[in-house]
């Protein structure tokens, strides 16, 4: 039976978080197939392979203190993802972001790291909205701008999404902020008939066009997400585009009075130079030895 002193202690405590640093990274290429759980433990090896002094849980089992916000959905890519990670001591931003860069995997990419303040607001508390942007080849801007113009003109537009729960409804006319498109020349060929010599295929003249829209869309529960957007272009207006679209998060934040996102970096922002650059290579300074900069 543990002792009145020891009652209230957990097992196996680890050393406490002193240092927290907020890290921007990218999912590109190959890796916008990979689950969340597959980036989450990309960065868990990626912080043993560098070293990194990362606070823990307490008991038997610790995990690394790695807090995560609105990740963006399978198959997507994004410019704006981010992570938060305690640790037992100061380090500088700029030598996390490039140890863990280093050895994380291709299509992850780190794009900046900073320090915040441990009393700071979770992540959860500065990300409400998205800006996505969805390239949609073999489609006319003008097509695209009917669709978005009969889609924001409605007052609600469900779609349902199949989940491991079962279907649910989302309402993505709700979730919709803003909307603006453009177009774009890309190298696609859609494909529309036979043509000897080539395969059996000819490309079209509208190969070359690309419709681009941008949204600003608002999390919701359950969250929108880009399919649900174009799920809701088909509904209304019977948009299909002829080849898969891209879609990339562009940025996340919070939402002001005039639909602007602002950056979860921006309201902890301090100096890069309150700890020591990390390579690795040697132990942790201690704590005490660190001197706090003006910010």
């Amino acid at each position: 039976m543990p002792s009145g002193s020891d009652r209230g202690v957990a097992a196996n405590p680890a050393p406490p978080t002193m240092a927290k640093v907020r890290v921007r990274f990218a999912r590109r290429g190959r890796m916008r197939f990979a689950s969340h759980r597959d980036v989450a433990r990309s960065f868990e090896r990626a912080v043993r392979r560098a070293a990194l002094p990362v606070a823990h849980s307490h008991g038997f089992s610790p995990r690394p203190r790695l807090s995560w916000a609105n990740p963006a959905p399978t198959g997507a890519a994004s410019e704006a993802e981010y992570v938060e990670i305690g640790l037992t001591c100061p380090v500088a931003p700029p030598g996390l972001a490039s140890a863990l860069d280093a050895v994380l995997p291709e299509g992850i990419d780190v794009l900046e790291a900073i320090e915040i303040p441990l009393g700071a607001p979770a992540l959860a508390e500065l990300i409400n909205a998205s800006r996505w942007r969805l390239e949609l080849p073999g489609v006319r801007p003008d097509e695209l701008a009917a669709a978005v113009t009969a889609l924001m003109a409605v007052g609600e537009l469900v779609v349902e999404r199949a989940t491991k729960d079962g279907r649910r409804r989302v309402d993505v006319r709700a979730a919709l902020v803003r909307v603006t498109f453009d177009e774009a020349i890309t190298n696609e060929v859609i494909v529309d008939g036979p043509q000897p010599g080539v395969d059996g295929v000819v490309g079209h003249s509208d190969a070359a066009r690309c419709a681009i829209m941008t949204a600003v869309v608002r999390q919701t529960i359950p969250a929108v997400r880009p399919d649900d957007v174009l799920a809701a272009l088909v509904a209304v207006a019977g948009l299909r585009p002829p080849v898969p679209p891209m879609a990339t998060r562009l940025a996340q934040g919070l939402l002001d009075d005039r639909g602007r996102l602002a950056d979860p970096f921006g309201a902890d922002r301090v100096t890069t130079s309150t700890g020591p650059a990390w390579s690795g290579a040697q132990p942790a300074p201690a704590v005490s030895d660190q001197h706090d900069a003006a910010s």
